[in-house]
Protein backbone atom coordinates (compact mmCIF):
# COMPACT_ATOMS: atom_id res chain seq x y z
CA UNK A 1 0.00 0.00 0.00
CA UNK A 2 1.34 3.07 -1.19
CA UNK A 3 2.30 5.61 2.31
CA UNK A 4 1.16 9.25 2.08
CA UNK A 5 3.49 11.77 1.15
CA UNK A 6 4.90 13.83 3.82
CA UNK A 7 5.56 16.04 1.31
CA UNK A 8 3.27 19.88 2.15
CA UNK A 9 0.37 19.72 -0.90
CA UNK A 10 1.07 23.58 -1.37
CA UNK A 11 4.87 22.54 -1.98
CA UNK A 12 4.51 20.53 -4.77
CA UNK A 13 1.97 22.94 -5.90
CA UNK A 14 4.60 25.70 -6.28
CA UNK A 15 7.01 23.50 -7.53
CA UNK A 16 5.24 22.66 -10.26
CA UNK A 17 4.59 25.88 -11.29
CA UNK A 18 7.89 27.02 -11.16
CA UNK A 19 9.26 24.05 -13.47
CA UNK A 20 6.12 24.52 -15.90
CA UNK A 21 8.03 26.42 -18.34
CA UNK A 22 10.21 23.24 -19.10
CA UNK A 23 7.23 21.03 -19.33
CA UNK A 24 5.26 22.76 -22.28
CA UNK A 25 7.94 22.48 -25.29
CA UNK A 26 6.74 20.01 -27.68
CA UNK A 27 9.65 17.18 -28.66
CA UNK A 28 8.75 15.71 -31.32
CA UNK A 29 11.59 12.61 -30.88
CA UNK A 30 12.99 12.00 -27.57
CA UNK A 31 17.44 13.32 -27.48
CA UNK A 32 20.38 12.48 -25.66
CA UNK A 33 20.09 15.71 -24.62
CA UNK A 34 17.56 18.07 -23.83
CA UNK A 35 19.19 21.86 -23.93
CA UNK A 36 15.89 23.18 -22.56
CA UNK A 37 16.54 21.05 -19.45
CA UNK A 38 19.88 20.00 -18.76
CA UNK A 39 21.22 22.65 -16.45
CA UNK A 40 24.30 21.02 -15.85
CA UNK A 41 26.83 19.25 -18.19
CA UNK A 42 30.33 18.35 -18.63
CA UNK A 43 31.45 16.10 -20.90
CA UNK A 44 29.00 13.26 -21.23
CA UNK A 45 27.47 14.10 -17.83
CA UNK A 46 24.28 15.48 -17.55
CA UNK A 47 21.90 16.97 -14.39
CA UNK A 48 18.99 18.81 -14.57
CA UNK A 49 18.40 21.38 -11.69
CA UNK A 50 15.10 20.26 -11.01
CA UNK A 51 15.49 16.70 -10.75
CA UNK A 52 17.90 17.27 -8.31
CA UNK A 53 16.21 20.36 -6.21
CA UNK A 54 13.68 17.63 -6.22
CA UNK A 55 15.73 14.88 -4.31
CA UNK A 56 16.81 17.47 -1.93
CA UNK A 57 12.58 17.72 -0.68
CA UNK A 58 13.28 14.79 0.87
CA UNK A 59 16.88 14.30 2.85
CA UNK A 60 15.72 11.63 4.73
CA UNK A 61 15.62 9.65 1.88
CA UNK A 62 17.87 10.57 -0.26
CA UNK A 63 20.79 13.28 1.78
CA UNK A 64 23.46 10.54 1.33
CA UNK A 65 22.72 9.27 -2.04
CA UNK A 66 23.12 13.10 -3.36
CA UNK A 67 26.56 13.31 -1.05
CA UNK A 68 27.65 9.83 -2.59
CA UNK A 69 26.12 10.09 -5.67
CA UNK A 70 29.47 9.62 -7.64
CA UNK A 71 30.72 6.65 -5.50
CA UNK A 72 27.43 4.91 -5.90
CA UNK A 73 27.11 5.46 -9.73
CA UNK A 74 23.49 6.78 -9.04
CA UNK A 75 22.33 7.55 -12.79
CA UNK A 76 18.61 8.77 -13.16
CA UNK A 77 16.17 9.69 -16.15
CA UNK A 78 12.93 10.81 -15.55
CA UNK A 79 10.47 11.52 -18.28
CA UNK A 80 7.91 13.91 -17.78
CA UNK A 81 4.90 13.13 -20.18
CA UNK A 82 1.92 15.90 -21.43
CA UNK A 83 -0.91 15.57 -23.78
CA UNK A 84 -2.21 18.44 -25.78
CA UNK A 85 -5.86 18.43 -26.84
CA UNK A 86 -4.96 16.36 -30.22
CA UNK A 87 -3.68 13.56 -28.34
CA UNK A 88 0.28 14.49 -29.24
CA UNK A 89 2.62 13.04 -26.66
CA UNK A 90 4.87 15.36 -25.59
CA UNK A 91 7.86 14.19 -23.71
CA UNK A 92 10.52 16.07 -21.62
CA UNK A 93 13.71 14.00 -19.87
CA UNK A 94 15.02 15.31 -16.62
CA UNK A 95 18.70 14.04 -15.92
CA UNK A 96 20.54 13.03 -12.68
CA UNK A 97 24.26 12.14 -12.84
CA UNK A 98 23.67 10.83 -16.50
CA UNK A 99 27.56 9.95 -17.90
CA UNK A 100 27.96 7.72 -20.45
CA UNK A 101 31.40 7.57 -19.74
CA UNK A 102 30.16 5.62 -16.39
CA UNK A 103 29.82 1.85 -17.15
CA UNK A 104 27.73 -0.22 -14.78
CA UNK A 105 26.71 -3.23 -15.45
CA UNK A 106 23.45 -3.61 -17.24
CA UNK A 107 22.58 -7.38 -15.49
CA UNK A 108 19.05 -8.72 -17.08
CA UNK A 109 17.91 -5.34 -18.58
CA UNK A 110 19.29 -6.43 -21.64
CA UNK A 111 17.14 -8.74 -21.56
CA UNK A 112 14.38 -5.67 -23.29
CA UNK A 113 16.19 -5.33 -26.70
CA UNK A 114 16.88 -8.86 -26.64
CA UNK A 115 13.22 -9.43 -26.57
CA UNK A 116 12.61 -6.56 -29.19
CA UNK A 117 15.08 -7.73 -31.54
CA UNK A 118 13.62 -11.66 -31.46
CA UNK A 119 9.80 -10.16 -32.36
CA UNK A 120 11.70 -8.24 -35.12
CA UNK A 121 13.31 -11.24 -36.72
CA UNK A 122 10.36 -12.88 -36.62
CA UNK A 123 8.88 -10.87 -39.00
CA UNK A 124 11.81 -11.78 -41.82
CA UNK A 125 10.43 -15.71 -41.44
CA UNK A 126 6.41 -14.64 -41.45
CA UNK A 127 6.63 -15.97 -45.20
CA UNK A 128 7.57 -19.44 -43.72
CA UNK A 129 4.81 -19.48 -41.29
CA UNK A 130 6.70 -18.57 -38.61
CA UNK A 131 5.30 -16.35 -35.43
CA UNK A 132 5.76 -16.29 -31.87
CA UNK A 133 4.09 -18.69 -30.88
CA UNK A 134 5.52 -21.70 -33.33
CA UNK A 135 7.28 -24.26 -31.64
CA UNK A 136 10.51 -23.85 -31.97
CA UNK A 137 13.10 -26.63 -31.09
CA UNK A 138 17.12 -25.82 -29.73
CA UNK A 139 20.37 -28.26 -30.58
CA UNK A 140 23.61 -28.39 -30.00
CA UNK A 141 26.10 -27.36 -32.46
CA UNK A 142 28.97 -27.15 -29.75
CA UNK A 143 30.19 -28.88 -26.62
CA UNK A 144 29.20 -26.35 -24.63
CA UNK A 145 25.76 -26.20 -25.95
CA UNK A 146 22.72 -27.91 -24.60
CA UNK A 147 19.36 -29.24 -26.10
CA UNK A 148 15.50 -27.75 -25.36
CA UNK A 149 12.55 -30.08 -26.94
CA UNK A 150 9.87 -29.16 -24.44
CA UNK A 151 8.67 -26.88 -22.28
CA UNK A 152 6.93 -28.20 -19.42
CA UNK A 153 5.63 -24.48 -18.02
CA UNK A 154 3.61 -24.06 -21.26
CA UNK A 155 0.00 -24.88 -21.74
CA UNK A 156 0.95 -27.31 -24.78
CA UNK A 157 4.57 -28.39 -23.71
CA UNK A 158 6.06 -26.83 -26.26
CA UNK A 159 8.69 -24.27 -26.20
CA UNK A 160 7.92 -21.23 -28.10
CA UNK A 161 9.15 -17.93 -28.45
CA UNK A 162 5.89 -16.11 -26.87
CA UNK A 163 6.90 -18.68 -23.85
CA UNK A 164 10.14 -17.31 -23.51
CA UNK A 165 9.53 -13.61 -24.39
CA UNK A 166 6.59 -13.95 -21.24
CA UNK A 167 8.92 -16.08 -18.80
CA UNK A 168 11.93 -13.39 -19.21
CA UNK A 169 9.59 -10.65 -18.55
CA UNK A 170 7.50 -11.72 -15.81
CA UNK A 171 10.16 -13.56 -13.69
CA UNK A 172 13.66 -12.35 -15.44
CA UNK A 173 14.21 -15.66 -16.54
CA UNK A 174 17.66 -16.73 -17.69
CA UNK A 175 17.35 -19.52 -20.02
CA UNK A 176 14.72 -18.12 -21.50
CA UNK A 177 16.79 -14.90 -22.15
CA UNK A 178 20.01 -17.21 -23.62
CA UNK A 179 17.57 -19.08 -25.63
CA UNK A 180 16.72 -16.05 -27.74
CA UNK A 181 20.18 -15.00 -27.69
CA UNK A 182 21.05 -18.52 -29.20
CA UNK A 183 17.74 -17.61 -31.89
CA UNK A 184 19.51 -14.16 -32.92
CA UNK A 185 23.08 -14.32 -32.66
CA UNK A 186 25.91 -12.24 -31.24
CA UNK A 187 26.51 -10.45 -34.67
CA UNK A 188 22.65 -10.35 -35.38
CA UNK A 189 22.12 -8.31 -31.65
CA UNK A 190 24.52 -5.82 -32.19
CA UNK A 191 25.00 -4.94 -36.10
CA UNK A 192 21.14 -3.92 -35.42
CA UNK A 193 21.74 -2.54 -32.21
CA UNK A 194 24.37 -0.02 -33.82
CA UNK A 195 22.40 -0.03 -37.18
CA UNK A 196 19.30 1.66 -34.72
CA UNK A 197 21.57 4.31 -33.14
CA UNK A 198 21.89 2.81 -29.80
CA UNK A 199 25.57 3.99 -29.94
CA UNK A 200 26.91 2.53 -26.10
CA UNK A 201 25.85 -1.13 -26.47
CA UNK A 202 27.33 -4.45 -26.56
CA UNK A 203 25.21 -7.33 -25.76
CA UNK A 204 28.23 -10.39 -25.83
CA UNK A 205 27.00 -13.16 -23.35
CA UNK A 206 24.67 -15.41 -22.01
CA UNK A 207 23.69 -15.23 -18.58
CA UNK A 208 23.83 -17.03 -15.41
CA UNK A 209 25.98 -19.78 -16.80
CA UNK A 210 30.13 -19.61 -17.70
CA UNK A 211 30.94 -19.74 -21.54
CA UNK A 212 34.30 -18.16 -22.83
CA UNK A 213 34.16 -15.41 -25.38
CA UNK A 214 34.41 -18.08 -27.51
CA UNK A 215 31.94 -20.07 -26.98
CA UNK A 216 29.56 -16.79 -26.93
CA UNK A 217 30.25 -15.96 -30.26
CA UNK A 218 28.90 -19.55 -31.52
CA UNK A 219 24.87 -20.45 -31.30
CA UNK A 220 22.90 -23.32 -31.82
CA UNK A 221 21.02 -25.10 -34.34
CA UNK A 222 17.26 -23.62 -33.90
CA UNK A 223 14.47 -25.74 -35.61
CA UNK A 224 11.00 -24.28 -36.18
CA UNK A 225 8.04 -26.69 -36.28
CA UNK A 226 4.92 -26.95 -37.80
CA UNK A 227 1.93 -28.45 -36.13
CA UNK A 228 2.26 -31.52 -37.96
CA UNK A 229 6.26 -31.80 -36.64
CA UNK A 230 7.33 -30.66 -40.02
CA UNK A 231 10.28 -28.32 -40.19
CA UNK A 232 9.66 -24.65 -41.40
CA UNK A 233 12.54 -23.20 -41.04
CA UNK A 234 15.97 -23.77 -39.81
CA UNK A 235 19.11 -21.63 -38.80
CA UNK A 236 22.12 -23.38 -38.46
CA UNK A 237 24.92 -23.16 -35.94
CA UNK A 238 26.89 -19.75 -36.25
CA UNK A 239 30.16 -18.63 -35.43
CA UNK A 240 30.20 -14.64 -34.85
CA UNK A 241 33.63 -13.73 -35.98
CA UNK A 242 33.56 -9.99 -35.24
CA UNK A 243 36.25 -7.69 -33.70
CA UNK A 244 34.43 -5.18 -31.46
CA UNK A 245 35.85 -1.74 -30.23
CA UNK A 246 38.51 -2.12 -27.14
CA UNK A 247 37.06 -1.12 -23.65
CA UNK A 248 38.14 -0.64 -20.26
CA UNK A 249 35.75 -0.99 -18.16
CA UNK A 250 36.65 -2.08 -14.85
CA UNK A 251 35.18 -2.15 -11.85
CA UNK A 252 35.95 -2.50 -8.05
CA UNK A 253 38.98 -2.47 -5.69
CA UNK A 254 38.77 -6.56 -5.93
CA UNK A 255 36.87 -9.54 -6.77
CA UNK A 256 36.40 -13.34 -6.01
CA UNK A 257 37.82 -16.07 -8.80
CA UNK A 258 37.83 -19.71 -8.44
CA UNK A 259 37.48 -18.91 -4.72
CA UNK A 260 40.87 -16.22 -4.16
CA UNK A 261 40.58 -12.65 -3.46
CA UNK A 262 42.49 -10.50 -6.58
CA UNK A 263 43.10 -7.36 -5.08
CA UNK A 264 42.53 -5.44 -8.18
CA UNK A 265 40.11 -3.84 -10.68
CA UNK A 266 37.67 -6.52 -11.53
CA UNK A 267 37.91 -6.18 -15.70
CA UNK A 268 34.48 -5.58 -17.24
CA UNK A 269 34.96 -4.88 -20.64
CA UNK A 270 33.60 -8.39 -22.19
CA UNK A 271 30.90 -8.45 -20.47
CA UNK A 272 27.23 -7.01 -21.49
CA UNK A 273 27.16 -3.08 -21.65
CA UNK A 274 24.47 -0.67 -22.10
CA UNK A 275 23.74 2.95 -21.05
CA UNK A 276 20.92 3.87 -19.03
CA UNK A 277 20.24 6.81 -21.88
CA UNK A 278 19.97 3.70 -24.04
CA UNK A 279 17.58 1.40 -22.06
CA UNK A 280 15.70 4.17 -21.20
CA UNK A 281 15.14 4.91 -25.33
CA UNK A 282 14.45 1.52 -25.91
CA UNK A 283 11.56 1.70 -23.27
CA UNK A 284 9.73 4.83 -25.03
CA UNK A 285 10.27 2.86 -28.30
CA UNK A 286 8.42 0.25 -26.88
CA UNK A 287 5.17 2.30 -25.41
CA UNK A 288 5.19 5.06 -28.01
CA UNK A 289 7.30 4.65 -30.93
CA UNK A 290 6.61 7.56 -33.22
CA UNK A 291 8.22 9.60 -29.98
CA UNK A 292 12.06 8.49 -31.28
CA UNK A 293 13.33 8.50 -34.97
CA UNK A 294 12.24 5.82 -36.96
CA UNK A 295 15.39 4.15 -37.61
CA UNK A 296 15.67 3.74 -33.62
CA UNK A 297 12.31 1.39 -33.96
CA UNK A 298 12.01 -2.21 -33.58
CA UNK A 299 10.18 -3.37 -36.64
CA UNK A 300 7.28 -5.62 -34.90
CA UNK A 301 3.48 -5.80 -35.25
CA UNK A 302 1.21 -3.87 -33.18
CA UNK A 303 0.06 -7.02 -31.69
CA UNK A 304 3.63 -8.32 -30.51
CA UNK A 305 3.84 -4.58 -28.85
CA UNK A 306 1.02 -4.94 -26.86
CA UNK A 307 2.05 -8.43 -25.71
CA UNK A 308 5.20 -7.38 -24.68
CA UNK A 309 3.53 -4.53 -22.53
CA UNK A 310 0.75 -7.19 -21.38
CA UNK A 311 4.01 -9.72 -19.98
CA UNK A 312 6.24 -6.44 -18.93
CA UNK A 313 3.37 -5.50 -16.51
CA UNK A 314 1.95 -8.77 -15.49
CA UNK A 315 2.35 -10.03 -11.75
CA UNK A 316 3.73 -13.48 -11.37
CA UNK A 317 0.88 -14.19 -8.92
CA UNK A 318 -1.44 -13.49 -12.09
CA UNK A 319 0.41 -15.82 -14.35
CA UNK A 320 -1.10 -19.95 -14.82
CA UNK A 321 1.77 -20.94 -17.57
CA UNK A 322 4.25 -20.90 -16.13
CA UNK A 323 2.61 -21.74 -12.73
CA UNK A 324 4.32 -19.05 -10.91
CA UNK A 325 1.34 -18.05 -9.10
CA UNK A 326 1.04 -21.34 -7.24
CA UNK A 327 4.45 -20.08 -6.14
CA UNK A 328 4.23 -17.69 -2.91
CA UNK A 329 7.59 -18.70 -1.76
CA UNK A 330 9.70 -17.50 -4.95
CA UNK A 331 7.73 -14.99 -6.04
CA UNK A 332 4.83 -12.47 -5.18
CA UNK A 333 2.87 -9.48 -6.76
CA UNK A 334 5.80 -6.67 -6.48
CA UNK A 335 9.02 -9.65 -7.97
CA UNK A 336 10.44 -7.47 -10.15
CA UNK A 337 9.37 -3.95 -9.65
CA UNK A 338 12.05 -1.87 -7.89
CA UNK A 339 10.74 1.45 -8.31
CA UNK A 340 8.05 2.40 -6.00
CA UNK A 341 8.01 -0.32 -4.39
CA UNK A 342 11.10 -1.78 -3.95
CA UNK A 343 11.19 -5.06 -1.85
CA UNK A 344 7.82 -5.22 -0.60
CA UNK A 345 5.84 -8.37 -0.77
CA UNK A 346 2.39 -7.42 0.25
CA UNK A 347 -0.65 -6.59 -2.15
CA UNK A 348 -0.24 -3.93 -4.73
CA UNK A 349 -3.03 -0.90 -5.37
CA UNK A 350 -5.16 -2.38 -8.35
CA UNK A 351 -5.19 1.25 -9.94
CA UNK A 352 -1.03 1.35 -10.64
CA UNK A 353 0.49 -0.72 -13.35
CA UNK A 354 4.43 -0.97 -13.93
CA UNK A 355 5.60 -1.54 -16.90
CA UNK A 356 9.07 -2.31 -16.83
CA UNK A 357 12.81 -4.39 -16.93
CA UNK A 358 14.74 -4.33 -14.07
CA UNK A 359 17.97 -6.21 -13.16
CA UNK A 360 20.70 -6.96 -10.50
CA UNK A 361 23.95 -8.45 -10.49
CA UNK A 362 27.76 -7.25 -9.31
CA UNK A 363 26.37 -5.07 -6.92
CA UNK A 364 23.95 -3.04 -9.32
CA UNK A 365 20.29 -2.59 -9.00
CA UNK A 366 18.37 -1.32 -11.69
CA UNK A 367 14.98 -0.65 -12.88
CA UNK A 368 13.61 1.04 -16.72
CA UNK A 369 9.86 1.80 -16.04
CA UNK A 370 6.59 3.15 -17.37
CA UNK A 371 4.63 3.45 -14.44
CA UNK A 372 0.46 4.12 -15.07
CA UNK A 373 -2.22 4.82 -12.37
CA UNK A 374 -5.72 4.30 -14.30
CA UNK A 375 -7.53 5.89 -11.76
CA UNK A 376 -5.90 9.08 -10.95
CA UNK A 377 -4.36 9.03 -14.81
CA UNK A 378 -0.43 9.66 -14.74
CA UNK A 379 1.88 8.15 -16.65
CA UNK A 380 5.72 8.91 -16.35
CA UNK A 381 9.26 7.23 -17.36
CA UNK A 382 11.42 6.39 -15.16
CA UNK A 383 14.90 4.68 -15.36
CA UNK A 384 17.78 4.31 -12.66
CA UNK A 385 20.76 2.81 -11.82
CA UNK A 386 22.52 2.75 -8.22
CA UNK A 387 25.89 1.01 -7.51
CA UNK A 388 25.20 -1.30 -3.70
CA UNK A 389 28.76 -2.44 -3.00
CA UNK A 390 30.20 -0.95 0.17
CA UNK A 391 33.41 -2.83 0.21
CA UNK A 392 34.19 -2.48 -3.27
CA UNK A 393 34.90 -6.37 -3.80
CA UNK A 394 32.78 -7.94 -5.96
CA UNK A 395 31.38 -12.26 -6.56
CA UNK A 396 31.72 -11.89 -2.91
CA UNK A 397 27.62 -11.98 -2.45
CA UNK A 398 27.73 -9.71 -0.15
CA UNK A 399 26.18 -6.56 -1.76
CA UNK A 400 23.91 -3.71 -0.33
CA UNK A 401 20.93 -4.38 -2.18
CA UNK A 402 18.46 -4.48 0.72
CA UNK A 403 20.20 -1.32 3.06
CA UNK A 404 21.08 0.57 -0.57
CA UNK A 405 18.83 -0.37 -3.24
CA UNK A 406 15.89 -1.58 -2.49
CA UNK A 407 15.12 1.70 -0.15
CA UNK A 408 16.67 3.86 -2.89
CA UNK A 409 14.46 2.53 -5.61
CA UNK A 410 11.43 2.51 -3.81
CA UNK A 411 11.55 6.26 -2.45
CA UNK A 412 12.58 7.53 -6.07
CA UNK A 413 9.67 5.96 -7.68
CA UNK A 414 7.32 7.12 -4.62
CA UNK A 415 9.06 10.66 -4.88
CA UNK A 416 8.55 11.38 -8.58
CA UNK A 417 5.16 9.27 -8.34
CA UNK A 418 3.89 12.04 -5.72
CA UNK A 419 5.23 14.86 -7.58
CA UNK A 420 2.85 13.87 -10.81
CA UNK A 421 -0.29 13.06 -8.35
CA UNK A 422 0.45 16.87 -7.38
CA UNK A 423 0.98 18.77 -10.68
CA UNK A 424 -1.27 19.85 -13.50
CA UNK A 425 -2.35 17.75 -16.26
CA UNK A 426 -4.20 19.94 -18.42
CA UNK A 427 -5.13 16.76 -20.48
CA UNK A 428 -5.84 13.35 -18.77
CA UNK A 429 -4.47 10.51 -21.10
CA UNK A 430 -6.37 8.00 -21.97
CA UNK A 431 -5.05 4.60 -20.50
CA UNK A 432 -7.59 2.34 -21.64
CA UNK A 433 -5.36 0.26 -24.05
CA UNK A 434 -3.20 -0.60 -21.34
CA UNK A 435 -5.73 -2.62 -19.68
CA UNK A 436 -4.94 -5.98 -20.39
CA UNK A 437 -6.28 -9.34 -19.16
CA UNK A 438 -4.03 -11.77 -17.14
CA UNK A 439 -4.30 -15.66 -16.95
CA UNK A 440 -6.02 -15.16 -13.19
Amino acid sequence: MLLKSKVPLIFLIVFCIFFSCNSTKKNTTVSNTNASTVEKQSNNKQTSGFLESLLKTRPEYFDDILKNHNELNVQIIYTQINRSEKGEVNLTPYFFNVNTDNYFYPASTVKLPIVLLALQKLQQLKDKGVDMNTAMITEPAFREQTTVYNDASSIDGKPTIAQYIKKILVVSDNDAYNRLYEFLGQDYINTEMKKKGYASVQILHRLNIYLTEQENRRTNIIKFLGADSSVLYEQSAQVNTVKYPVRKDLLGKGYYSGGKLINEAMDFSKKNRIGLQDLNKVMISLVFPDKVKPSERFNISESDRQYVLKCMSQYPTESLYPPYAADTVNYWPAYGKFLLFGSDKGMLPANIRIFNKEGDAYGHMLDVAYVVDFKNKIEFFLSAVIYCNNDGVLNDDRYDYDKVGFPFMKNLGKLLYDYELAREHKVKPDLSSLLFEYDK
